[in-house]
């Protein structure tokens, strides 16, 4: 005999009495405050005399001054819209390269047969274990001997060829999930491998390629190091080196208006993440799931 479950008893056992939720709203409201303090702190500068940015902690400030966003704009040798676009350019080809050839890849690695793919798979998956420091020098190096020193090529070619391990096993774990049954449908119908790829795979990891998407975006647009290594040319720099020239080796900084652009390179990330928050919570959620 199969016992029936109440789910609707199993919900209000689970949720608790009314102060315990209550209790754990508090915590949790708590805690938001506490994280997103960093970010209220930062906007509180931005609009503060430079002068009190460090002597005045409270996040209300004595003295508004809105004229550090004007100040930021100009302060460079380009205005700081230019760095916006050169930091949305290497992001944009960063998404296009990795969503093209990482999708490509873990299609091959989940849905097609070939000799030597679980040798392959190995030494993909055995590349996240090499810190970044291992490979930087003989990067240098073949980047140098390419020519490429001082462009933005040493910084988005390689995510044309599928170099990001963590996104090529995220999207085979999805495409694993996807039912045999509509690639051999496809296949009966004439589709070729390339063609199942990208007229019935493709379309159904939508979810997946969101994820990857705000997290390729996210990585390029808060780089920093790779830019200062292969970028020295002012009017190519990005948002990150930009904000580094309004800290002078004097120790004499612009802290108000390096605030006011830190306050601005934020809002395309918060507004990417936003627009991809649904897609995201479902491609992670439903990542190697049966």
């Amino acid at each position: 005999m199969i016992k029936r479950i109440n789910f609707a008893k199993y919900e209000e056992e689970v949720a608790g009495t009314p102060a315990s939720r209550f209790l754990r709203h508090v915590v949790l409201i708590g805690l938001g405050i506490v994280m997103l303090y960093p970010l209220l702190w930062m906007l509180s500068a931005s609009i503060k005399p430079s002068t009190e940015v460090f002597t005045d902690t409270g996040l209300i400030p004595a003295h508004l001054d809105a004229s550090n966003y004007a100040q930021g704009w100009t302060a460079q040798e380009q205005p700081f819209h230019v760095y916006l676009v050169n930091s949305l350019l290497i992001a944009g080809l960063n998404i296009l390269g990795n969503m093209i050839s990482c999708s490509m890849a873990a299609y091959a690695f989940s849905r097609l047969r070939f000799r030597g793919r679980n040798f392959l798979f190995s030494v993909m998956m055995g590349t996240m274990l090499l810190p970044g420091q291992v490979v930087l020098i003989p990067q240098y190096i073949i980047f140098s001997k390419l020519g490429w020193m001082n462009t933005y090529l040493p910084l988005t070619v390689p995510a044309f060829f599928a170099t990001n391990a963590f996104f090529v096993f995220l999207l085979i774990q999805f495409m694993r999930n996807l039912p045999m049954d509509l690639q051999e449908a496809a296949k009966i119908d004439g589709a070729g491998a390339f063609r199942t790829y990208w007229s019935v795979i493709l379309p159904l990891t939508t979810p997946a390629m969101a994820t990857v998407a705000i997290f390729t975006f996210i990585a390029s647009w808060g780089d920093f190091f790779g830019p200062l290594l292969y970028v020295t040319d002012p009017n190519l720099f990005t948002v990150p080196l930009a904000l580094k020239q309004f800290i002078s080796s004097t120790g004499a900084s612009a802290w108000g208006p390096m605030f006011a652009m830190s306050v601005v390179s934020l809002v395309p990330v918060v507004a990417f993440f936003f627009m991809g928050q649904r897609y995201l919570i479902n491609g992670i959620a439903t990542t190697g799931m049966k």
